[in-house]
């Protein structure tokens, strides 16, 4: 992460080599990031819940990310892969759906992981059990193992699910190796 440029109240930022964004102080976090303080000279921001302070040109090491990263979970007797991760920081238990074509999340779950669901884009989807009413909402940060990803699609379910779904908008960005009961996750990009 770089600061670009500096404005009266904004700081323009490169997150991990993407294109050049506008954020204000005090403004919604991006993909962990949030503006704290903008003067003539330098920024300070909240990189995944730590303050630091960047001069304009200057980028921080603390988002570098491993690029060995990787998750291996193991199935259960059902032959399910169940995973405990996070959003935004906040635990969730995961089973892996790759049908699923978003992560769907509970609205417990989501009001834990302080989700603003309620002021997103209402939908509709279909589930094994029907149609259900949904939130179309974006996640600051999803982790499940080693790997960590942000700006995640979601949707929230108006009726509670006993497990999160780890769905396409997290599983298309990884490589997955299925070995018997064994599978392991792998970031592509």
């Amino acid at each position: 992460m770089t600061v670009a440029g500096l404005f009266p109240g904004k700081a323009v930022l490169v997150i991990n080599g993407a294109a050049p964004r506008t954020m204000s102080v005090g403004g919604k976090p991006a993909e962990g990031v949030r503006v704290l303080a903008v003067d003539a000279e330098s920024a300070t921001l909240e990189i995944d819940g730590r303050r630091e302070r960047l001069m304009l040109g200057q980028a921080s090491s603390a988002r570098r990310e491993d690029p060995n990263a990787q998750a291996v979970l193991t199935a259960d007797a059902t032959g399910h892969f169940f995973v405990n991760g996070t959003v935004n920081g906040s635990g969730v238990r995961f089973l892996v759906d790759t049908g699923a074509t978003t992560i769907a999340l509970s609205q417990t779950d989501a009001r834990r992981a302080g989700v603003d669901y309620q002021a997103a884009q209402r939908g509709v989807t279909q589930t094994a059990n029907g149609t259900a009413a949904v939130w179309l909402v974006k996640l600051n940060s999803v982790r499940v193992g080693d790997i960590e990803l942000h700006n995640v699609d979601a949707t929230v379910l108006s009726a509670d699910l006993p497990v999160a779904l780890l769905g396409g908008s997290f599983l298309n960005r990884m490589e997955m190796r299925r070995d018997g009961d064994s599978m392991v996750l792998r970031k592509r990009f």
